[in-house]
Order: C-alpha cells, then sequence, then structure tokens
C-alpha cells in the first residue's frame, strides 16, 4: 500500500479532496507531496502550517475559455482552452501547453502542481504554471492547426507576458505550433516580445538544446544517480516509453553514453529492437513524416518486432525510462520490472508512475526518480532560453548542454542531500518534494499572505 500521510496533515488533504472534487490527477500529485512532508511535520512543523499547505495547494489563478475555430471543410469546432497560474513566489508562472484530447482541468491543475516544484529545483527565477487545450493536433491540416494556435492565443495572449507568464510547449504542441502561436501574439500586441513563449525555432529567438533538453536532462540525472553507486550507463540495456520528443532525445543521449536502447513506443503498441534502436529511422518516421512505429519496423526488417498489445514494461532491463504520459506505470508493470531485474527507473514524462508501482519499486529498493527532478531539463533551458532572449544573446549548443549538465547535477544533489538530512538516504522523491516545497514555502512567507 502506498505511504499514509502524516495525521497532522490529514485535516489538509481531506479539505483538499472537498474543494477540488473529482480531480484524480490533481489529488494524487498533491498526496506525493504530503506523504513527502512527514519528516518536517515533526522537526519543522512550521512548515506544515495549515495556511501554507492551503495556499499551496490553491493555485493563483485558473483561466478557462472557449477556442472556435474552423476546420477545412468549413465546419465551426469548438474546443476548451486552460492555463493555471499556480504559483509565483520565485518568479514569472513558467509551463508548457499541452494539446491533446485528454486534456481536462484535473490535468492541467496536477501538472501545475508538479511544475512548481520542479521550477523550484532547477534554482532558477521561475514560478510555476501549465495550460492547453483538449484539441487534437493529430490528424488535422497545417492550415487547421495553423487556425486553432491563433484562435487560443486571441485569448490567452492577455494572460501572459515575459515578465507574468511564459508557456513552453509539451505534448502536442512543438516548433510548429508554438510558431503559430507566437506570430498570433506579435500581431495581436504589436510588439516583439520573444521571451514571452519558450522553445521557439532557432532563427526567432529559440534556444540551442531546448529541443533536446527534457530527453537530455533524464540522461544526464540517471548518470549522477548510476554514479552515486559507482557505476555508469556504458552497456547498460534501456526501455524508453513514447516515442516523441523526450524519449527520442534520451535515446539519443542514452546511446551516445555507450547504453544500448531496445524498446520505445506510440499509441498504437512498442517496437523491440535488440541490436539497438536506429535513432535515424526513428527521427525520420516521427519528427519528419510524423509517423507510426509500425512504419519503422517496416522499414527496419526483421531485427526488430512490433508488438500491438501488452505492455512495454514487460520487456527486460536494466533501466527503464517512462517518457509518454501520466500514469502510464502501473503495479503489474512495476512488478514485470522488478521480476526481470530493472536496475533503476527515472521519469521522463511527468508522474508516468502511479503511487502504487513507486511502492514496489521503493519497497524492492529499486533507485526511483520523479519526474520534478529527473525531467526539469525542459523547462531549466526554457529558462536559460529566457536570459538569451532578455540578453538579446545566443549561445553555442556546446556551452547550453553543458550548463543543463551542470543543472541536473546541481538538481541530484539537492534532492539526494535533502533526502538524507530528514532520514531517508536515496529516497529522490522525498528529496525532491521536500527541497522545492522549502524553497517554494520560504519565499511565500517571505512575501507575506499571498
Amino acid at each position: 500500500m502506498p505511504a499514509e500521510i502524516h495525521p497532522r496533515l490529514q485535516p489538509v488533504f481531506d479539505e483538499f479532496l472537498a474543494r477540488n472534487p473529482g480531480e484524480k490527477e490533481f489529488h494524487q500529485a498533491v498526496y506525493e507531496v504530503l506523504v513527502s512532508l512527514t519528516p518536517i511535520a515533526g522537526k519543522k512543523p512550521e512548515y506544515a502550517q495549515w495556511s501554507i499547505l492551503r495556499r499551496m495547494c490553491e493555485p493563483e489563478r485558473q483561466i478557462i475559455f472557449r477556442v472556435p475555430w474552423m476546420d477545412d471543410e468549413g465546419t465551426v469546432r469548438i474546443n476548451r482552452g486552460f492555463r493555471v497560474e499556480f504559483n509565483s513566489a520565485l518568479g514569472p508562472y513558467k509551463g508548457g501547453l499541452r494539446f491533446h484530447p485528454s486534456v481536462n482541468l484535473s490535468i492541467i491543475k496536477f501538472l501545475g502542481f508538479e511544475q512548481v516544484y520542479k521550477n523550484s529545483l532547477t534554482g532558477m527565477p521561475i514560478g510555476g504554471g501549465k495550460g492547453g487545450s483538449d484539441f487534437d493536433p493529430k490528424g488535422r491540416s497545417k492550415a487547421e492547426v495553423m487556425r486553432f494556435c491563433q484562435s487560443f492565443m486571441t485569448e490567452l495572449y492577455r494572460h501572459i507576458g515575459e515578465y507574468t507568464d511564459v508557456p513552453a510547449g509539451d505534448i502536442g504542441v512543438g516548433t510548429r505550433e508554438l510558431g503559430f502561436l507566437f506570430g498570433q501574439y506579435k500581431r495581436i500586441t504589436n510588439r516583439y516580445e520573444s521571451g514571452v513563449l519558450t522553445g521557439k525555432g532557432q532563427s526567432w529567438g529559440g534556444s540551442l538544446v531546448r529541443t533536446e533538453a527534457t530527453g537530455y536532462g533524464a540522461v544526464f540525472f540517471v548518470e549522477e544517480m548510476l554514479r552515486a553507486r559507482g557505476e555508469d550507463l556504458q552497456g547498460r540495456r534501456i526501455v524508453v516509453s513514447g516515442s516523441g520528443n523526450v524519449a527520442i532525445y534520451a535515446i539519443e543521449k542514452a546511446q551516445q553514453r555507450g547504453a544500448t536502447v531496445i524498446a520505445c513506443s506510440d499509441s498504437n503498441g512498442y517496437v523491440v529492437d535488440e541490436s539497438g534502436l536506429d535513432l535515424d529511422l526513428l527521427k525520420d518516421v516521427k519528427e519528419e513524416r510524423r509517423g507510426r512505429l509500425s512504419d519503422y519496423v517496416s522499414e527496419r526488417g526483421s531485427s526488430c518486432r512490433h508488438v500491438t498489445n501488452g505492455s512495454i514494461w514487460q520487456v527486460p532491463c536494466d533501466i527503464a525510462l517512462p517518457s509518454a504520459t501520466q500514469n502510464e506505470l502501473g503495479v503489474d508493470d512495476a512488478k514485470a520490472l522488478v521480476g526481470n531485474g530493472v536496475r533503476l527507473v527515472a521519469e521522463g514524462a511527468n508522474m508516468p508512475c502511479t503511487p502504487e508501482a513507486v511502492e514496489i519499486f521503493t519497497q524492492a529498493g529499486v533507485p526511483y526518480a520523479p519526474g520534478k527532478a529527473s525531467n526539469a531539463g525542459g523547462v531549466a533551458t526554457s529558462a536559460l532560453e529566457m536570459q538569451q532572449n532578455a540578453s538579446r544573446d545566443s549561445w553555442t549548443f556546446e556551452d547550453t548542454e553543458t550548463r543543463l549538465g551542470e543543472i541536473m547535477r546541481a538538481i541530484h544533489t539537492r534532492c539526494a542531500e535533502t533526502a538524507a538530512e530528514y532520514g531517508n538516504p536515496g529516497n529522490y522523491v522525498m528529496g525532491a518534494n521536500l527541497a522545492g516545497y522549502l524553497k517554494v514555502a520560504d519565499a511565500m512567507v517571505a512575501q507575506g499572505l499571498i
């Protein structure tokens, strides 16, 4: 069973559940953090006060709006847009936009809540927020995506700004979508405010390494976890779920470091390539053609197989990087990984492991890194992009990657030292949640009742 919340904190959670009924993803994210606060409930009770916890669980602002647009057949479509500006104690709200049919208020609030602590861990001066829409860009023409993005930004523009709220991309929102969003923002506001969005194209204010940052950062964090145990990535067999931006660049960096990535997935199944995935072919299929893994298999040939049912986590591996979406890895998956001898699990996506799965890893002694620590490389590099925009500068790929590596190593150190300080060495979940929470709490108290 998952860990219990400290009795002193349980009334806060009960009140939170009553105030946010039916929002299961949001409930899960808050539960995980409150469980991690058990050590301070006794050692530092001032940080467990209701006045702080209640504000931590309540977004500063929740924006929901209608997004009307017209498809290529002339039919008027209506989607719902969201932006949850969760906490600005450390800086302007910062977090991505997700375009996916599953998007609802619960998911955006959970993502925004996680983003607050993730951004805190980076050491950068950024608060936390998240947004998106239940619009699905898959199967839509470029013109339809453009019309949707322009309609979405026509409402969103009034709520964002480089000193207020700085969105970026997430699932379904890549450089193409960000280009349409930025163009509409510039058109409406009549100013080239490049720092208002991150993840931009490199020719119009984007940063080198931003595309690769989340996947690269996850691998940098894994390297630090291994180094703490006197190990490295050389020769490790890795399974990565997903085949989007995060997964592809986690695969790339892991292969550069001497690991063999043998499997990845999409919504139609997963591919197993025992000799190691062909990254060039995977990029061509997924990034250039926006195709399916079945296309990869048909072109790769007999060296690999495509599985359309079952779980990718049945594939034996040394390291698992769940990098697709929330709650993709459950109890049966965790048991399969442990049974097959997995040595380490690190999240590339946001909250892809259920609490029950995390408990299985913990009981089995498998090191496990939560997304707010291991996938913080994306937002960290977004903050570096903001720095470059503010100074009208552009850094080299090598300089930016070096800075990303330094940030990820610092996050690992922060998590490890905090966990050890509070009596749970090696517990990255507790270390990440406590380190992130304490920094934000200090800022909120210093700024008064806000």
